[in-house]
C-alpha cells in the first residue's frame, strides 16, 4: 500500500472516530489541495453546522463533504425541493446536477441569497435533499468567456477529477529529502518590464511563478530552457502559480503544456477566465500579423482544465512542504500577492506580482499583512527616483479637461487602454463625470476586448472595491451598464462612422499601441488636429506607444496596416494632440512601493527588486537598503539566490 493510501486510511479512521454514531464515512479522497469526505448521511452532516469546521481545524486540511452517490434523490425531485428552500429574490437561472460527485451547481443572479448567512441556506439545501450545493454568479452582462469556461469545465469533469486526484496525491506524498534550502531563480523581468517568470525551489518542490511575454519585443521569452527551469523537463515542475492575467505574466502559461507539463495552475477564478480571454486573443493577433503562434488553442484549454482556483486568504497546501496564500494585489481583477510558507515554519517568500498600494475606483489597495516574510520579490515598474504619479483626483481633473477641450473643438478623444483593468477604471471615471455634469454626455465606444473584459468584472464583483461591489449588486446602479457605453463589434464601417460622426470618446486595445484595433483608430483619427490621443497607462520601452509619447508624429503605415487598413510603404502623419495623464496606472508609484514595504510588519529581511527597467530596479533597491536597512538586490535574469 502506498504512503498516500495509508494516509487516507488513517484519516478515514480518525474522521470516523470524531463523528457521531449516526454519520458514516464511505470513502475519503484527495482532490487537489482538498480532502473530500463521502458520506451516506449528508443530511445529518448538514444538521451539525460546525462539524466540518471542527474537522478542518483538527486535521489542518481544507475539507469538502459530498454525499455518496448511492443515497442521492432524483434530480427532478431535488430540483423542486431546492427551489422551495432558496428565496425567490435570488434569481436562480440554472441548476446542474452531477451524480458522480453528488454536487448541484446553482447559478443565480444573487449568489449571496443562495448561500445565506454563514452558509445557512446551503446547509438547508443539503439537509433537505442531500446534494452538495455549489454556487456561481449569473453574469449581469453576458460573457462568452465565462460561459465557455463553465461549459468546458462541465464537459471535462471526468478528466478534471482525474487531474485533481493525481495532484492531491502529489501534494500529500511523503517528503523525500532532509536538506533545507530555498532558492529563487530569475527567468525574466529582471532589469526589464515583461516576461515575468521565476522558479521557487526547495529540496522537495519546484514551483514556477508566472510565465509571460515581453510587450513590443517579439521572441523575447523567459529563459525556460535554462537547467533551473524546463531544461530538466517540464514534468519536473510541481506547480505553477499565476499572479494575474496580463500577458507579460500569463502569455506563455499554455506553452508549458506543449512542453509536457501536466500539473496544476493556482490562481484566482477571475484570473483563470481572463487568462483564457487574453491568451486566445494573443493567438488571434499573432495569426492576423502573420506570425506563427507559440502554441495553439488546445493548449489554452489544457491550461484552463488544470487550473485550481483559490480565494484570497485561503491557506492551501500545494506541495508536501509548501503552503500558498493569495492576497489582493489591487492591480487588476483577481490579481494576487502570492505568499509561500515553506516547511514547518522554515521560511516565507512573497511575490508581489504587480501591485497598486492605494485604493482606486475599481479595487481596494494591495494587502501586505503577512505573519512572516523573510524574502519579498517586489515589482519596480515605477521604482525610479522620480517616478511619482499624480494623485487620482488631479488625474481625473486633467482627463476631464482634455475631453472638454476636444469636445469644444468638435473632435474625438482616443484612449489606448488595456482591456483588463485600466479600461474599467476609465469607464467608472467617465460614467461619474457625465452623471455629475463635469463633461457633456456623449457616446463612449469600447473596441477590442474591453466589453468582454468588463462583463467578466461584473461576474466577480466580490473582487472589486467594496462600494463598487454594492452598486453592481443593484442592476439599476451598475455603472458598467450606463447607456453611454457602446460596444464596437470590430467592423471598419462602424469605426469610419464613429470617426465621421459627432464628438465621442473611444477606448481601444492595445494599451501600448502594439497591434489590435488601436492601429485602425490611428489611421482614422491620426491626421485630425481637433482630436486627442490620451495615454493613461504605462508605455514600455520599444513599443509604438512609447515612441509616440516621446514625440513621434510620423508613423510608418506598415505598422498601422497590421489591422489590414492599407499599409505598405509611406507614413501616417499624426496631427492629433498627444496627452499623457498619469495616475491611472495599475502599478504603485515610487511612494506606493516604498509604503508597501515600510508598512509590512515584520518587514522582510531581503528584497529582490524586479519588473522594472535597470534604473527603476536599482533606484528602488538602493532606497530600500538605505531607508530600512534591509538587504536588497536588483537581480539580472538567470541569477539564483539561495536562502538558509
Amino acid at each position: 500500500m502506498s504512503t498516500v493510501e495509508q494516509q487516507l486510511d488513517d484519516l478515514k479512521a480518525e474522521i470516523t472516530s470524531e463523528l457521531p454514531n449516526d454519520i458514516s464515512v464511505s470513502s475519503v479522497k484527495y482532490e487537489g489541495p482538498e480532502l473530500v469526505i463521502y458520506t451516506r448521511d449528508p443530511k445529518e452532516f448538514a444538521q451539525q453546522g460546525d462539524l466540518v469546521r471542527q474537522l478542518a481545524s483538527k486535521l489542518r486540511k481544507r475539507i469538502t463533504v459530498r454525499p455518496d452517490p448511492s443515497v442521492l434523490s432524483r434530480p427532478d425531485e431535488a430540483r423542486e425541493e431546492i427551489m422551495n428552500v432558496i428565496p425567490d429574490d435570488a434569481g436562480v437561472t440554472d441548476l446542474d446536477f452531477h451524480a458522480d460527485t453528488g454536487e448541484v451547481v446553482i447559478e443565480a443572479e444573487k449568489p449571496g441569497m443562495v448561500i445565506g448567512r454563514h452558509g445557512s441556506t446551503l446547509r438547508d439545501i443539503t439537509k433537505t435533499v442531500g446534494w452538495t450545493p455549489e454556487v456561481v454568479r449569473t453574469p449581469p452582462i453576458e460573457s462568452s468567456t465565462v460561459s465557455n469556461v463553465r461549459s468546458f469545465l462541465k464537459q471535462e469533469r471526468d478528466d478534471r477529477r482525474d487531474i485533481l486526484e493525481r495532484v492531491g496525491r502529489q501534494i500529500h506524498r511523503e517528503e523525500m529529502s532532509d536538506d533545507e534550502y530555498v532558492r529563487i531563480t530569475t527567468l525574466g523581468c529582471c532589469r526589464e518590464v515583461g516576461r515575468a517568470s521565476f522558479i521557487l525551489s526547495t529540496p522537495e518542490t519546484r514551483i514556477l511563478v508566472d510565465c509571460g511575454d515581453k510587450p513590443g519585443a517579439e521572441g523575447e521569452v523567459p529563459y525556460l530552457h535554462a537547467p533551473e527551469a524546463l531544461g530538466a523537463g517540464a514534468q519536473t515542475i510541481d506547480a505553477v502559480v499565476l499572479t494575474h492575467a496580463h500577458l507579460d505574466h500569463s502569455a506563455l502559461i499554455p506553452l508549458l503544456f506543449k512542453y509536457g507539463y501536466d500539473g496544476p495552475i493556482y490562481c484566482t477564478e477571475p484570473t483563470r477566465d481572463l487568462m483564457g480571454l487574453l491568451t486566445l486573443d494573443y493567438l488571434d493577433v499573432a495569426a492576423k500579423e502573420g506570425r506563427t503562434p507559440p502554441y495553439d488553442s488546445e493548449m489554452v484549454r489544457e491550461a484552463i482544465k488544470h487550473t485550481i482556483p483559490l480565494e484570497y486568504g485561503d491557506v492551501t497546501d500545494i506541495a508536501p512542504d509548501v503552503k500558498l496564500t493569495l492576497h489582493n494585489a489591487g492591480h487588476i481583477l483577481g490579481s494576487a500577492v502570492s505568499h509561500f510558507h515553506i516547511g514547518d515554519g522554515l521560511y516565507n517568500v512573497a511575490f508581489s506580482g504587480d501591485i497598486h498600494y492605494d485604493d482606486t475606483r475599481l479595487f481596494n489597495g494591495a494587502v501586505n499583512d503577512f505573519p512572516r516574510v523573510e524574502t519579498l520579490v517586489l515589482e519596480s515598474t515605477y521604482g525610479g527616483r522620480n517616478d511619482y504619479q499624480t494623485d487620482q483626483e488631479d488625474s481625473e481633473r486633467k482627463l476631464v479637461d482634455v475631453i472638454n477641450e476636444a469636445y469644444d473643438r468638435d473632435g474625438k478623444v482616443l484612449i489606448p487602454a488595456f482591456a483588463v483593468g485600466r479600461s474599467q477604471e476609465i469607464m467608472l471615471v467617465l460614467e461619474e463625470a457625465m452623471r455629475s455634469g463635469k463633461i457633456p454626455e456623449m457616446p463612449v465606444h469600447l473596441d477590442g476586448m474591453i466589453w468582454e473584459a468588463t462583463a467578466i468584472h461584473t461576474t466577480y464583483p466580490e473582487y472589486l472595491r467594496d462600494d463598487l461591489r454594492d452598486r453592481i449588486f443593484h442592476d439599476d446602479e451598475n455603472p458598467f451598464l450606463a447607456e453611454q457605453f457602446n460596444h464596437i463589434d470590430g467592423g471598419e464601417e462602424e469605426r469610419q462612422d464613429v470617426a465621421d460622426g459627432e464628438p465621442s470618446i473611444i477606448l481601444s486595445t492595445s494599451g501600448m499601441v502594439t497591434g489590435g484595433p488601436i492601429m485602425s483608430w490611428l489611421s482614422h483619427l491620426g491626421p485630425d488636429p481637433d482630436s486627442s490621443l490620451v495615454f493613461v497607462g504605462y508605455q514600455a520601452q520599444g513599443t509604438l506607444g512609447r515612441r509616440i509619447q516621446n514625440g513621434w508624429d510620423e508613423i510608418p503605415t506598415s505598422e498601422v496596416g497590421a489591422m489590414g487598413n492599407g499599409g505598405g510603404r509611406g507614413t501616417l502623419s499624426l496631427n492629433m494632440n498627444v496627452e499623457t495623464v498619469d495616475g491611472f496606472s495599475g502599478h504603485a508609484d515610487r511612494a506606493g512601493l516604498e509604503n508597501f514595504v515600510k508598512t509590512m510588519n515584520p518587514r522582510p529581511e531581503k528584497v529582490l527588486c524586479v519588473h522594472g527597467d535597470e534604473r527603476s530596479t536599482q533606484d528602488l533597491s538602493s532606497a530600500l537598503y538605505h531607508d530600512y536597512n534591509m538587504r536588497t538586490f536588483a537581480p539580472k535574469n538567470l541569477e539564483t539566490f539561495r536562502f538558509l
